[in-house]
C-alpha cells in the first residue's frame, strides 16, 4: 500500500508524458501524496497501462489517457476525461516532450516544428484547458487555498544555449516565458503558475551516456553536486510545487539541477 503523505489528498493530477521518464517519476509522486493521477500518453501505451496498475496496487488512484499535447481537440477529450473520472482537476503537470536533434544548419523545418509544437505548443493547450477549469471551479478550501496549480517542466536549457538542439532550446525559453505571463494574468484568480528546470537526469533518453562510466563521468563535469539527478527529485519538487506548503510561490522557476546552471566551467577561474 501506499502511504501517503497527504498533501494533495483529494487532488485530481494531469501529468502529461506521465508513461516515461520523468513524467512517470512525478506521477509516482502525486499518486504518493494522495492524488488521483491521469497518466498521459501519445505512445508506449503498454507502460502507461503499467504504470496505473503499479498505482492502484499501491492504493492510489490513477488512469490512463491517451492524448497528443499537440492536438486542441484531443486536450480538450483529455481533461473532459478527467473531469469525468475524478470530478475535477486541480493540478496540471505539463511534462510532455520531445528531442529532434542536428546541427542548425542541418536541422529541417519538420524537426524544428515538431519540437515547438510539442514541448511549446502543448504546454499552452494543455495549460490554457487546465486555467479554464481553474476558473470554473474556482477555490475549493477543502481541497487547497488555490483554485488550480499548474507545473510547466522546462529544463536548464531554459537559460543556458545547448549546441546542435536549437529547437529544443528555443522551446524551453518560450515555456520560461510563458509560464511567467500566465503566472502575472492568472495568479488574480488564484491559479498558479511555476515550472521545473531539471538538468542532467537518469531517464532512459539519455541511459545509454548515464549507464556508461565514461558517459556518466562525462555528465558530472557539467553538474557541481557530482550526482546524476533521478526522476524522483523531480517528483518531490512537483508535489510541493502542487501543495498548499508553496502557495505563495508563483511565476517562478526552480531549477534542479546539482547546480548545473551555476556554471561549473568557472569554478577554477575560468
Amino acid at each position: 500500500m501506499l502511504k501517503s503523505n497527504g498533501l494533495l489528498t483529494g487532488q485530481t493530477a494531469v501529468v502529461t508524458g506521465a508513461n516515461s521518464g520523468i513524467g512517470e517519476g512525478i506521477a509516482r509522486a502525486m499518486a504518493q501524496a494522495g492524488a488521483n493521477v491521469i497518466v498521459n500518453y501519445v505512445s508506449g501505451e503498454a507502460s502507461a497501462l503499467a504504470l496505473v496498475k503499479e498505482l492502484e496496487a499501491g492504493g492510489g488512484r490513477a488512469a490512463a489517457v491517451f492524448a497528443d499535447v499537440a492536438d486542441e481537440a484531443q486536450v480538450a477529450a483529455l481533461f473532459k476525461k478527467a473531469v469525468q473520472l475524478y470530478g475535477g482537476v486541480q493540478i496540471l503537470v505539463n511534462n510532455a516532450g520531445i528531442q529532434k536533434d542536428a546541427a542548425f544548419t542541418e536541422m529541417t523545418l519538420a524537426a524544428w516544428q515538431k519540437v515547438l509544437d510539442v514541448n511549446l505548443t502543448g504546454q499552452f493547450l494543455c495549460a490554457r484547458e487546465a486555467a479554464r477549469l481553474f476558473i470554473k471551479s474556482r477555490v475549493n478550501p477543502a481541497l487547497s487555498c488555490a483554485a488550480g496549480k499548474i507545473i510547466c517542466i522546462s529544463s536548464v536549457h531554459e537559460v543556458i544555449p545547448w549546441s546542435g538542439h536549437c529547437n529544443y532550446a528555443a522551446s524551453k525559453g518560450g515555456v520560461m516565458l510563458l509560464m511567467k505571463t500566465m503566472a502575472q494574468e492568472l495568479a488574480p484568480l488564484k491559479i498558479r503558475v511555476n515550472s521545473i528546470a531539471p538538468g542532467a537526469i537518469k531517464t532512459p533518453i539519455n541511459q545509454t551516456v548515464w549507464s556508461d562510466p565514461a558517459g556518466a563521468a562525462k555528465m558530472l563535469d557539467l553538474i557541481p553536486y557530482k550526482r546524476i539527478g533521478e526522476t524522483a527529485d523531480i517528483g518531490k519538487a512537483a508535489v510541493w510545487l502542487a501543495s498548499d506548503e508553496s502557495d505563495y510561490i508563483n511565476g517562478a522557476t526552480i531549477f534542479v539541477d546539482g547546480a548545473m546552471t551555476c556554471y561549473p566551467g568557472f569554478a577554477t577561474g575560468g
